[in-house]
């Protein structure tokens, strides 16, 4: 597909980055399931180790299936370039791997994925990387979480699990004047729902286990920088732009630009620390880019129907579901995600803890799993489960205490949803 600006999300989600098959004239991407590429010969193959030249070498680096998701991701999101790896975490960790160095930090949004408070709280920690988590629903408190060694802001557009919706366009303010890039987890919203580049944001992570892929059935994460940002500006990113000892001195911000974090991230982390993006996962993604913005549609219609039951309903107490009016996040909905709050949301029932427990265990067409994104209605207790790592204030400040349910919700006959809930509650 030749590249237009002005080609339509739906043709963008089906086309991006693939053309028919040169040899075969397949029209679906191919899957090319092979480990290792024959070289031209000697003199082609040393470009490609000196970066010289685009090609391929060894899957663990680049792989031609692979190479269409990461154009399509980054075509979506109105990126420059784009970093496929084996799961969302693992985008994380190859981000962070790029910009910090051991004794440095970066500061995070309290309201975050469990997963993602572990691994920056507690795992990171391993790289002698720190983070200091802040609450996002007060931007003010974060400059004085930043000092000379801090190297990013963190947040997320819409949160898992609360839907927490965050003013961008100011933590771009904050992070930029303080010469740092603003990084946005943009898996519950999509590219289809908010596009962080618009406001201003300088890379972007996915979970493409996520709304991306949605069916469920495939593990993938991406990273999109916008090729904006001045590395080079502060001397404060010596990975990015200063000279690399791996390759004779190449600087990759010199030499690459626009998309020199996705460059170091391909020559150096998916190099040196392996988590590379099996061609079949990468082929499933793809597939379930090319509906999603029919599913986007159907699970965001959904979602705000299910949010207006649950608001009606004796048994809960609260809503967290930007959609709804008068809601909190109301006025960032309208603003970051404009055609419809995120599908993704929470509510707290009045029985607490027990209560949450037992109404994931009364649904039947909900499924009681640890996943988001799928085309099948989810629910999940996340106290008992994704955030049960965390300290009972931890919860809290993540949005996921003890009276806490956590939705998913899917793209089935809405009347069907509300009716395996409607007869969960019931149980009560």
């Amino acid at each position: 597909m030749t590249q237009k600006s002005d080609y339509g999300f739906e043709t963008i989600a089906v086309h991006a980055g693939a053309s028919p098959d040169p040899v075969t004239g397949a029209r679906a991407t191919p899957i090319y399931q092979t480990s290792s590429y024959v070289f031209e010969d000697v003199d082609q193959a040393a470009s490609l180790f000196n970066l010289q030249t685009f090609g391929n070498i060894y899957t663990r680096l680049t792989n031609p299936t692979v190479s269409v998701l990461e154009e399509r991701v980054a075509t979506l999101e109105g990126g420059a370039a784009a970093l496929a790896v084996a799961s969302g975490h693992a985008a994380q960790m190859v981000l962070m791997f790029a910009l910090l160095e051991p004794g440095e930090n970066f500061v995070a949004s309290s309201k975050l994925y469990g997963g993602s408070i572990t691994q920056f709280g507690t795992t990171f920690q391993k790289m002698g990387w720190h983070c200091t988590f802040c609450d996002p629903d007060d931007p003010d408190s974060f400059p004085a979480a930043i000092d000379e060694k801090t190297k990013a802001i963190f947040i997320e557009s819409s949160s898992n699990p609360g839907g927490v919706i965050t003013d961008i366009e100011r933590f771009v303010e904050i992070a930029h004047a303080h010469g740092i890039p603003l990084i946005v987890d943009n898996t519950c919203a999509s590219p289809w729902g908010c596009r962080p580049f618009d406001w201003g944001a300088d890379l972007v992570v996915h979970s493409a286990t996520k709304y991306l892929g949605g069916h469920g059935n495939s593990v993938g994460g991406v990273i999109v920088e916008s090729g904006d940002f001045d590395w080079a500006a502060s001397g404060r990113f010596p990975s990015i732009a200063a000279p690399c000892p791996a390759y004779h001195g190449l600087n990759f911000y010199e030499t690459f630009g626009r998309f020199a974090v996705t460059a170091y991230g391909r020559a150096v982390g998916l190099r040196d620390l392996g988590p590379a993006l099996s061609p079949f996962n990468a082929f499933l993604i793809l597939t379930g880019i090319e509906t999603l913005p029919l599913r986007m549609e159907r699970h965001t219609a959904n979602a705000q129907q299910v949010a207006e039951y649950l608001a009606d309903h004796d048994q809960v107490d609260w809503v967290s579901f930007a959609g709804l009016p008068g809601a909190k996040y109301e006025t960032l909905q309208k603003k970051y995600l404009p055609k419809g709050a995120a599908p993704l949301f929470t509510f707290g029932l009045k029985g607490g803890y027990d209560a949450g427990v037992k109404l994931v265990e009364s649904v039947n067409l909900f499924s009681h799993l640890a996943n988001i994104g799928e085309t099948r209605s989810l629910i999940l207790h996340p106290a008992s489960t994704t955030h049960r790592q965390l300290t009972g204030d931890q919860q809290i400040a993540a949005g996921a205490g003890p009276d806490v349910v956590r939705l998913s919700i899917g793209i089935e006959t809405i009347d069907d949803i509300i009716a395996d809930l409607d007869q969960a509650l019931a149980q009560f």
